[in-house]
């Protein structure tokens, strides 16, 4: 009797790069948004450079991390790593944490708020301020995602030959 592997823990590996890169482009969106006063070549103002710039440095930040985690997901799911991978992944969580931190700071508004630029405020959009958490819940569903790859890592394989063994007898 031969079980199928569920896809359930890379589905929650899978999802965190997917949703820091969700935080990347819903944050442009917010910045372009926000964009009113003198604009640059680029389409933007100095202060939405400044504030993407800061977002897009966390989202790569966090998406390395998050990368990690699904390679070090996959290699537990094969059986391959254990323990160490698991401690390895324990320390992995503070640099996703202080991703975390940064973008719950919201350095956009923060930015916004040294420039005195009210304008750029009132333009950025009122679902900017909750888009840190798209980090928190990747690193919550990659966290059950390694849990469920360790699990399925540990499991026996199931031996294909055996029925036949037992059939054929001594």
């Amino acid at each position: 009797m031969s079980r199928r592997a569920r896809p359930v823990g890379l589905v929650l590996l899978a999802l965190g790069p997917v949703l820091v890169a969700a935080y990347a482009g819903t944050s442009y969106l917010a910045v372009r948004r926000g964009v009113r006063a003198h604009v640059d070549a680029s389409g933007m103002t100095t202060l939405g450079v400044d504030g993407w710039g800061v977002t897009w440095w966390t989202a790569l930040f966090v998406g390395v991390v998050a990368l990690a985690y699904t390679v070090m997901g996959m290699l537990l799911r094969r059986g391959r790593g254990g323990m160490p991978l698991l401690v390895i992944s324990g320390v992995l969580i503070v640099p996703y944490a202080l991703g975390f931190f940064i973008a719950l700071m919201n350095p956009v508004r923060g930015l916004a708020a040294l420039s005195d630029s009210t304008e750029f405020l009132s333009a950025l959009p009122p679902w900017q301020s909750v888009l840190a958490y798209l980090l928190l819940v990747a690193g919550l569903v990659q966290a059950v995602g390694m849990s469920i790859a360790y699990s399925e890592g540990k499991r026996p394989k199931p031996l294909e030959s055996a029925g036949q063994d037992a059939a054929s007898g001594p």
